[in-house]
Order: structure tokens, then C-alpha cells, then sequence
């Protein structure tokens, strides 16, 4: 199998890199004979869409295979159709010869390149193809209702599991006066 190893440098003593799209190097190693080529990353210095350009380098390189740690949305997209498995949880504590060793044993397991069915990154942990949508911090303004003038001011609270791909939303909470039912007069008597 020609297998892609994202990594720090340019063999297979070097550490690993968990980013697929901003990796500096692709090794693509043969598993059979563990010889490697090394490969720059061209894509990693571009403002946006490194990981689906990153996908277009291995396609053109012809790998079978991606180990790295974890890979956005838009390179699972990018892959799908293209015939290559994707393998997620490789650690940048361990080198490139090491992670070989453990996907030889089986250590990897093959991710799915269908976002629709991939597990998601959950607060408190875990691995999953997509990031979790959130991080959010929102304050929240609130005017009373009422001829008492109230005003409110509450903090919101956001909070996302994972890489924020969208906005946070802020919930409001605090204290508020003045909130008065109808137009809020008062009967004086």
C-alpha cells in the first residue's frame, strides 16, 4: 500500500504532524518494503483551502491510504470519490517509523469519508472527522418593557465542542426590571 504519513520532516525518524492540510511534508511510504519519498506540502502556506489542495497533492501522487491525526469537513469532501482511506488518531508523540509499526498492527482504524455518517468531535473529547460546531460567547442587551425604563444586562454563555465552523450562540441571562405587563401604567390610589 502507498500510504501518505503526514510529518515534520522529511523522514521517516521525523515526528508526526496531526494536521493533514498545514503538514510541512507527506511521506508516502510503501508498507510492504517501508521505503519513503518525501513530499512538501506546497499547500500549507495558503490563506485558505489548504486541506483541499493538500488532497489534490496525494490524488496526483497516487497513495492508496492518508494517516495523519484529523482532517476538516472540506477534506473529507475533497476525498470522497477518490478511492483513497483515510486514517485518523496518529499522535505527534510518536515518530513516522512508529506510527508504521502501529498501523501494521492494526492501531488505525479506517475513517469514513461521508460527513453525513462520520462521528463528531463531542465536548470532553473523542475523535471524529468533523469539528464541532460552536464556541460562543454572546452578551445579551435587554431593554424592559414598561414605562419603569428597565434595563437589563446579562452575559450570555456559549458553548461548542470542537473547532468553531459557525457562530457561537450567546444565551442571555441576568436580571431585568422594569419588565411590565401591558403599556405599564400605574394606578396611583
Amino acid at each position: 500500500m502507498r500510504l501518505c504519513v503526514t510529518s515534520a520532516g522529511r523522514d521517516i525518524e521525523a515526528r508526526i504532524d496531526t494536521r493533514f492540510g498545514r503538514t510541512p511534508y507527506f511521506l508516502i511510504v510503501d508498507t510492504e518494503t517501508s521505503t519513503a519519498e518525501a513530499v512538501v506540502n506546497s499547500a500549507a502556506d495558503q490563506r485558505q483551502g489548504a486541506g483541499t489542495a493538500a488532497v489534490q497533492i496525494v490524488i496526483d501522487k497516487g497513495v492508496d491510504g492518508i494517516l495523519t491525526g484529523a482532517v476538516g469537513p472540506n477534506v473529507i469532501t475533497a476525498l470522497r470519490g477518490s478511492g483513497i482511506k483515510l486514517f485518523e488518531g496518529a499522535s505527534s508523540e510518536d515518530t513516522v517509523k512508529e506510527a508504521l509499526v502501529k498501523f501494521n498492527r492494526g492501531a488505525f482504524i479506517e475513517a469514513s469519508a461521508s460527513p453525513e455518517t462520520a462521528p463528531r468531535k463531542q465536548q470532553g473529547g473523542g475523535q471524529g472527522l468533523e469539528q464541532g460546531i460552536g464556541r460562543g460567547g454572546g452578551q445579551g442587551l435587554g431593554q424592559g418593557i414598561g414605562r419603569g425604563g428597565g434595563q437589563g444586562l446579562g452575559q450570555g454563555i456559549g458553548r461548542g465542542g470542537g473547532q468553531g465552523l459557525g457562530q457561537g450562540i450567546g444565551r442571555s441571562s441576568g436580571q431585568r426590571r422594569g419588565m411590565g405587563g401591558g403599556r405599564g401604567r400605574r394606578r396611583q390610589g
